[in-house]
């Protein structure tokens, strides 16, 4: 009788050998998996940003864990910027991470004190140089700022790159009225309650069979060649 008992513990304890076995198995065929880091990072939509920039401030540009790393993670890393307005993180098939970016758009650079102005009207000192936007030159009342932030937010993103300066040149009849200096060398002038003229610029350069000079918007629609 004994010996049954003693036949019986041996084989519970082989038994539970065997579970401890098979459960620290498991835990390292898991853990193994868990850490399979990224294997590529794909970024959309960005106008202004740079990938390894965006990569650094994720967190992610040593390609950590694919499981381990929180896609919603990346998201509140990457909307601590001042730049990004939403943020799409996903992780697709074979360890793959996509991530798509809505950046504010960048309206113009002030002349003044060298920051760039967002279309949410935050106003920073860019720490690189951006390309693709225009200056603006000189001082706009406050009474006309807020219209004028607007009427360049709701610009055509293609024909404001195309904008290298903008200055603020009211005349006794219209105190609305900016002329935009282009770099292909012509220029416009526009008023702000017709800023959006500017959106039909790409129509109107074939009428002008290559010559330069000034496109008046602001009032009759005339151009003037320059002498």
């Amino acid at each position: 009788m004994a010996k049954q008992i003693k036949k019986k513990k041996k084989l519970r304890v082989f038994r539970l050998l065997l579970l401890l076995l098979a459960l620290a198995l498991i835990y390292l065929l898991l853990d193994s998996y868990l850490d399979t880091s990224i294997k590529n990072i794909i970024i959309k939509n960005t106008v202004h940003l740079k990938d390894q920039d965006l990569l650094e401030m994720a967190g992610i540009d040593q390609y950590p864990s694919f499981y381990w790393t929180s896609s919603r993670s990346i998201k509140r890393r990457l909307l601590a910027s001042p730049y990004i307005k939403d943020v799409k993180v996903e992780k697709k098939f074979y360890h793959v991470l996509e991530i798509t970016v809505d950046e504010y758009a960048i309206l113009f650079k002030k002349e003044s004190d060298g920051k760039i102005v967002l279309e949410n009207k935050k106003e920073l000192l860019a720490d690189q140089e951006i390309l693709g936007i225009p200056n603006l030159m000189n001082y706009i009342p406050d009474t006309k700022y807020d219209t004028f932030i607007e009427a360049m937010t709701k610009m055509n993103a293609s024909i404001r790159s195309k904008i290298s300066e903008i200055q603020y040149v009211p005349n006794e009849f219209d105190k609305d009225r900016f002329l935009l200096f282009m770099d292909d060398g012509n220029s416009v002038y526009l008023t702000l309650t017709k800023f959006d003229m500017i959106d039909h610029y790409n129509e109107v350069l074939p009428q002008l069979e290559g010559r330069k000079g000034i496109l008046y918007f602001d009032s009759g629609n005339h151009f003037e060649i320059k002498e």
